[in-house]
């Protein structure tokens, strides 16, 4: 076959893009718009600082940033919301070791979707766990549960329903100080947010009548959130009988109660004792709704394995109630994160569904809470002992991982920058930082500043 022509081959040529004119004219035109682009798209932001200003740093990490910089080796963490052993290192519980071999060698094991209401060997068992196994609300079948993104999750997912459905005042009513992140995550979905009295710092204690008169003042149908055990950041609950007295008030005024509850079983050693508030209110026929977390109590802090719980009134409609609002939990949960995560909820049913587990659990609970009195016993023991001004029963009187010690913010400061002790700015110190190893440098630190404050 004979080869193409030159003059074929020159007509080929010429009708290619990269030698057409107005090819060349094209690109030209296209360069040039881009050479002006360019400049303007690197001078230009659609978020300016007047409307994204730079938000401050999160305390408790800004906190936690500069003892990992404290080169001292005095240094003393006392603002970490996680348990320590005496050692000052992160327990994984017995336990978990266990379930968390039995899931390796399950050969069934996948890591396939989760339902979008979470695992419901989990579910089921935590709320069991929170409200009963003989509770009123899983008997009359009233209850609902959604497994959620630890605790966090949980409150986001209560307020996100609140917001698009509740009726009532849409106001949610804090104790005053709370979990920082309450106000935060209430104030994302348009939920307004008011103060009540809680922490008296003439007793170091709780002020229940400030309490109690704020919940009778605030307009009916407000949404009351309650911390039921282990109060955070204060360490102070109020007893089963000023419970009961609350139940009264926020029944009368046709409040709706939202419980927070972090520490189930951390605070006193004892499940049950951890969640009376709870079960006292759902006997009592109120409709509440529970967040509950598993960090704490199981040491699954990174794994984010929580559940939410609606309880509704008992009624003839009660449990199509619950279905019409399970219905639109999972539709809120669907477009939030589609599928809730799966280990630390499979760690969290494997035990909870197994009875020696289970015992086990309960035992590492009350090694996690037994040392965390221990270390209030022994505080309070030496600043007694070294005359402290003061008084410091409160630090025994208050329950849980928090304690509010009545430090003044300048006493916070001298004890960060002369002894190396870092705690939040209000006093507030986590009782799992001390330990046999600490303890006598931090009493006598805390001697010495509130002498010097005097």
């Amino acid at each position: 076959m004979a080869p193409p022509s030159s003059s074929s081959s020159s007509s080929s040529s010429s009708a290619s893009p990269s030698a057409s004119p107005s090819s060349s004219s094209s690109l030209a035109r296209i360069n040039n718009i881009a050479n002006h682009i360019s400049p303007a798209m690197a001078s230009a932001t659609s978020f300016p600082a007047d409307t994204v200003p730079q938000a401050p740093e999160d305390p408790l990490f800004g906190l936690a940033r500069a003892y990992k910089a404290d080169q001292s080796s005095l240094k003393v963490d006392l603002g970490i919301g996680a348990y320590r052993d005496d050692n000052a290192k992160p327990w994984v519980l017995p336990v978990v070791k266990k379930a968390d071999e039995i899931l390796r060698n399950n050969p069934e094991l996948n890591h396939e979707y989760a339902p979008i209401a979470g695992i419901p060997d989990f579910t089921s068992k935590a709320a069991e766990l929170i409200l009963g196994a003989d509770s009123p609300a899983l008997q009359e079948k009233r209850a609902t549960s959604i497994q959620t993104i630890s605790g966090t999750g949980a409150v986001h997912l209560g307020a996100l329903f609140l917001a698009k459905f509740y009726k009532g005042n849409r106001t949610v009513y804090l104790s005053n100080p709370t979990w920082a992140n309450h106000k935060q995550i209430f104030g994302n979905v348009g939920l307004q947010v008011a103060d009540y009295p809680y922490f008296s710092k003439k007793t170091n204690g709780l002020d229940f009548e400030g309490m109690k008169a704020a919940i009778q003042a605030a307009p009916d149908r407000s949404v009351i959130l309650l911390h039921p055990c282990a109060h955070n950041p204060t360490g102070v609950d109020p007893t089963l009988d000023q419970w009961k007295e609350l139940a009264v008030i926020i029944a009368q005024k046709k409040h709706f109660p939202f419980f927070d509850c972090a520490y189930q079983g951390f605070a006193s050693g004892n499940l049950a004792q951890d969640a009376a508030a709870i079960r006292y209110f759902v006997e009592q026929g109120f409709e509440t709704v529970v967040c509950q977390s598993f960090a704490k109590n199981f040491g699954l802090y990174g794994e984010r394995a929580g559940c939410f719980h609606v309880v509704t009134s008992p009624g003839p409609d009660a449990s199509t109630t619950i279905s019409r609002i399970g219905s639109q939990l999972a539709i809120l949960q669907r477009s939030e994160i589609s599928n809730p995560p799966l280990y630390g909820a499979r760690i969290a049913a494997t035990v909870l569904n197994d009875p020696k587990l289970f015992a086990e659990w309960e035992d590492n609970l009350k090694t996690m809470s037994g040392r965390i009195i221990t270390m209030r016993n022994e505080l309070r023991s030496r600043l007694e002992k070294l005359g402290t001004p003061g008084t410091w029963n409160h630090i025994t009187d208050q329950i849980g991982m928090f304690s509010f010690t009545g430090l003044s913010e300048a006493q916070v400061l001298k004890l960060r920058e002369d002894y190396h002790i870092y705690m939040t700015k209000n006093g507030r110190i986590s009782m799992a930082g001390l330990n046999s190893k600490n303890i006598d440098h931090v009493a006598s630190a805390i001697d010495k500043v509130v002498r010097e404050g005097q």
